[in-house]
């Protein structure tokens, strides 16, 4: 009997990998696409149709669920997603449903194996809060930004004294805004006006940090089991996502040599917390120093290319959470390689920062692609009639835009 796997998420490359990661291993998968509504109260799947990742041929069952909806994705998963013979493995691939699952576990437990720390419920939310993982992070010795906490309520807030310009804002908790929170703020009226627009919509907490000058960016995913932590290797951020806020749509992975110090003190980071599930840490160059940037429990949108070096972190993840042994997967990649995220590629073209023939040359260059797969063609396909679509329609905009009749 195939031991189940349901995958949880809104991005349809970062579910794919893990889908892929876990097809291999010959897991029975279910996907829950997070999707969101439109005016008229419709359920808009943002991928266009059933999603790009859901054309895999290790897909079985797709289920769609409300973005934001907690009851509605609990629900979902113990009346569609329970199987009598079984614990069923949950995997989140968002925030949203990784602190769904965490704050429901008395309810989940019965029926499925899930991320989690210590099997207590709400502390994967407490280690979300970035100030709470700012603390832990100097404990181990890593370098962190200082900043100020600013709390906003019914729309009003105190402005911050004794705050250094430029500075940085961001959310305290990632699942209050997200990466619109994210802002360089030269002077204090660009600080109130970060502000004020949040407060419009908000009751949150946002930080205020000191801005660091960075050279590089970097991430590790990694897998932890409550106590031993895995890193394979270290990612480098080559270009970023223009339309994608701190997502790479071109990056590098490579072996873990001249990071060995770095990687030591994340895993006594990640241990110390005690987590079990997959995770990813993005971090800084500064001149001469690293810095930690944050913590997410959950996949990172990069993560396949780990696996398509050799290092299956999801499913150590599913072994260990099924009470088997991961002792024999790789733990450690040997080489490096280029990979490409085609969904930012499509979305900095269609948002208009570059043109056909630089995404084009940036798809050519990949090594690792997140979509484009011999062994499991659907998702291309699919990709690339959404691709051609989007390009005609593109061409079609521009055409009547320079043959505009002026009055």
């Amino acid at each position: 009997m195939k031991q189940k796997v349901v995958i949880i998420g809104h991005g349809y490359t970062s579910r794919l990998g893990l889908i892929r990661s876990l097809g291999v291993e010959g897991y029975d998968i279910t996907v829950v696409a997070i999707v969101f509504h439109n005016l008229f109260g419709r359920l808009v799947r943002l991928d266009g149709g059933r999603p790009i990742d859901c054309h895999s041929k290790y897909v079985g069952k797709v289920y769609y669920c409300q973005a934001n909806d907690k009851k509605g994705l609990i629900d979902l998963l113990l009346k569609k997603c329970t199987d009598p013979s079984q614990k069923v493995v949950l995997i989140p691939d968002s925030d949203f449903s990784a602190a769904v699952i965490d704050s429901c576990q008395d309810s989940l437990r019965p029926h499925f194996l899930f991320p989690n720390i210590n099997n207590r419920a709400g502390m994967v939310e407490y280690w979300m809060d970035k100030t709470n993982q700012k603390r832990l992070a100097q404990e181990v010795g890593l370098n962190v930004a200082q900043g100020i906490t600013v709390s906003i309520k019914d729309g009003h807030f105190d402005m911050p004294t004794g705050v250094r310009y430029p500075c940085f804002t961001k959310p305290k908790m990632t699942l209050s805004g997200g990466k619109q929170f994210l802002c360089r703020c030269q002077y204090e009226p660009n600080l109130w006006n970060v502000l004020s627009r949040v407060a419009q919509k908000y009751d949150t907490e946002v930080l205020v940090e000191d801005y660091l000058d960075i050279d590089k960016e970097y991430a590790v995913v990694g897998f932890a089991d409550g106590q031993n932590v895995v890193i394979p290797g270290v990612i480098e951020f080559l270009e970023n996502s223009e339309s994608h806020f701190g997502i790479a749509r071109r990056g590098k992975i490579m072996p873990t040599e001249g990071f060995a110090p770095l990687l030591e003190q994340f895993r006594k980071f990640v241990s110390r917390i005690g987590f079990v599930g997959l995770f990813d840490i993005d971090f800084f160059r500064c001149g001469d120093s690293f810095w930690f940037g944050e913590l997410n429990l959950r996949y990172g949108g990069s993560g396949y290319a780990y696996t398509a070096m050799g290092a299956n972190l999801p499913a150590m993840l599913v072994r260990h959470l099924c009470g088997e042994s991961y002792a024999d997967l790789v733990r450690a990649i040997d080489s490096s390689a280029i990979y490409v995220n085609e969904r930012m590629v499509l979305d900095d073209y269609l948002h208009g920062f570059i043109n056909s023939e630089q995404s084009r040359a940036i798809l050519r260059s990949a090594d690792i692609s997140f979509v484009e797969n011999e062994a499991d063609r659907g998702p291309q396909r699919k990709l690339s009639r959404v691709r051609t679509l989007s390009y005609l329609n593109r061409i079609r905009w521009k055409f009547k835009k320079n043959n505009k009749i002026k009055p």
